[in-house]
């Protein structure tokens, strides 16, 4: 098993801690695992994606073509990454900010993370939510394997914001029909 995603947004939107989630439940669960991470010339609010590849084999390479899964933040992304997933993989985009008709992969998943997570009051657990939905797509990791992975990043002072992570990742999850 190899999945190679790609996690594209805005700087600040949670792009960077999206991905070192995933990496760090993929190391939880005995995968392998890169993440390699991008940014444009600004932090917050230019461009900013990177690229993870979990796999159950050595990786010789954390550079791909294509992703399996392709997570995106905003429209500026849809349309940069748009031709870099699988034509059986898997897209999820945020449709709080992308209107557009989307058209590109066989499976395509809107999710309104930014309404969903103002619904929570707390508009910065955004990216919780699309971790949600693209754990439900993929069903990769376990539940405790996620939940220890929020514990790692909620420590050291944060714990305060572990409770709103988990209902984001929760309603995220429970939001995509398959």
């Amino acid at each position: 098993m190899t999945r190679k995603i790609k996690i594209a947004g805005f700087g600040g939107q949670g792009v960077m801690l999206t991905g070192q989630m995933i990496a760090y439940a993929a190391n939880l669960q005995g995968l392998n695992c890169v993440w390699v991470p991008t940014y444009g010339p600004e932090t917050r609010g230019g461009t900013a994606n990177c690229s993870v590849v979990v796999s159950d084999q050595p990786i010789y390479s954390p550079i791909f073509k294509k992703a399996d899964d392709l997570l995106i933040f905003n429209l500026p992304s849809l349309h940069k990454f748009i031709d870099q997933v699988e034509d059986d993989g898997n897209l999820i985009y945020n449709s709080s900010l992308i209107q557009d008709e989307v058209k590109g992969p066989k499976n395509i998943y809107g999710v309104p993370m930014n309404d969903l997570a103002n619904e929570l009051s707390t508009p910065q657990v955004a990216n919780m939510i699309m971790l949600g939905a693209f754990l439900k797509v993929t069903g990769i990791f376990t539940e405790e394997t996620i939940d220890k992975s929020l514990e790692f990043f909620f420590s050291n002072g944060k714990e305060r914001f572990l409770p709103v992570n988990r209902q984001a990742v929760a309603i995220g999850h429970e939001y995509v029909q398959l």
